[in-house]
């Protein structure tokens, strides 16, 4: 065999290598490209305030104590240059030390908020943003202003009464740590993907510190994205845990840098957070995605991370809207829809007012505020009982395992949906 024979057989075979590739990645990107297709197809069918929320279990998890609790205010901490985010620490009055919980979970405040002469009860789920520990409990919460694109809105109640009102050493009724949205150690310690867009940063935090703290070399990837150093919160910290802790990989993300702002000091991307950055930065490896962040960030990224051919199994994720959590996923058509047909009446006896049940609602909650029919309201998880109303005739059905066992004859309608002709004390 002589040189020329050599060279066209190796061209033979490395142009059907290259064919092989081809067809794999032809394939590869139809399939993709149906999977994003159908999961926005669902992304529109729901668009709400906020989107389905995936689950690491839907399982009740057992209180760590039943109903509210007192904690006093230790600290008060801003954490960007503006003090539109502060961390409040929180410790029990009782003294008693703290059990651990879930990081990624988050806490339930009942607050008792003046209106001019009068007090209104507000409850309110913030997102834990510390590791376990027995002797304190950390939130952040951004102080959520009035949209200025609607003139009659207002700002966010809670959080403005938190930074407003709120001081070191003022008591707070909490509820125990609650939530779907965890992280949980696995044996195998498979890598770990934490993504926070602006305040979604807050789980992920827990996550992190949970990790660092721990005796475990869980490789650790961290975006985070804000729009410049003004929100940039838990900089020198981040920081520092990158430089002594060689397993995390930390990238900032700023989508509208200041003049003053460096690239490589201050942040190392610009942009947003997307898929396209995931797979420049990621190595090829099965890791467990775990994405909080505004409806915008969460429309594509989430959809995309499955398009890319992450498994729907290690993608975890909740959005922040106008409720620090998300509304719960609308129920399969083969189970709970063929149990609710849409000839069946919901009769809002307080209101005097009876609807025909609408199968594109994900909860009862949700279906009477299409009504104009007010429930009070507040984690819309199942956990804060806010929302529990007297069921004076007819069944729900619970489309997610609610965190508190409903008072007899009572349901939850954040998490709920009618089984039979309901009629509601509401």
């Amino acid at each position: 065999m002589n040189t020329q024979e050599l060279t066209l057989i190796i061209f033979f075979v490395v142009a059907v290598q290259v064919a092989i590739f081809a067809l794999i990645a032809s394939y590869r990107h139809w399939l993709s490209y149906e999977k994003l297709k159908k999961r926005l197809d669902f992304l529109e069918d729901h668009q709400e305030d906020a989107i389905p929320h995936n689950r690491l279990s839907v399982s009740s998890l057992k209180p760590l104590w039943t109903g509210f609790r007192d904690f006093r205010v230790q600290r008060k901490m801003a954490e960007d240059k503006k003090g539109t985010i502060c961390s409040f620490f929180l410790m029990p009055v009782d003294e008693k030390p703290l059990p651990s919980f879930k990081p990624g979970q988050f806490l339930t405040f009942q607050l008792n908020i003046k209106d001019g002469q009068t007090s209104k009860k507000v409850v309110r789920c913030y997102s834990l943003s510390d590791k376990p520990s027995p002797d304190y409990f950390r939130v952040t919460i951004k102080r959520v202003l009035a949209p200025s694109r609607i003139s009659d809105a207002l700002p966010g109640i809670a959080s403005n009464y938190f930074h407003d009102k709120v001081r070191e050493g003022d008591i707070l009724a909490v509820k125990a740590p609650a939530g779907h949205f965890y992280w949980e150690a696995d044996e195998k310690k498979h890598p770990i993907v934490l993504i926070g867009s602006g305040i979604g940063i807050t789980p992920m935090l827990s996550i992190l510190n949970a990790n660092i703290h721990s005796d475990s070399n869980r490789e650790i990837w961290f975006y985070y994205g804000v729009r410049n150093s003004d929100e940039h919160i838990m900089k020198n910290y981040l920081e520092e845990v990158a430089k002594t802790h060689q397993n995390l990989h930390l990238h900032v993300i700023y989508s509208k840098p200041k003049q003053q702002d460096s690239k490589g000091t201050d942040y190392y991307h610009e942009g947003h957070i997307d898929v396209t950055l995931l797979r420049m930065t990621l190595l090829l490896k099965p890791y467990q995605f775990y994405v909080c962040g505004p409806k915008q960030m969460m429309e594509t990224l989430v959809p995309d991370l499955s398009a890319w051919g992450v498994p729907d199994s290690n993608i975890h994720y909740e959005t922040f809207g106008p409720s620090s959590l998300t509304k719960q996923e609308k129920p399969t058509p083969s189970s709970v829809e063929a149990e609710t047909p849409s000839e069946l009446t919901i009769t809002f006896s307080n209101s005097k007012k009876t609807c025909q049940w609408n199968n594109s609602a994900t909860s009862l909650l949700e279906f009477a505020e299409e009504n104009g029919i007010p429930i009070d309201s507040g984690c819309r998880a199942g956990n804060c009982g806010c929302c529990q109303t007297a069921i004076e005739s007819g069944e729900v059905e619970y489309v997610q395992s609610p965190d508190i066992v409903p008072e007899p004859g009572t349901g939850l309608l954040c998490v709920s949906v009618p089984k039979t002709h309901l009629t509601l004390s509401a």
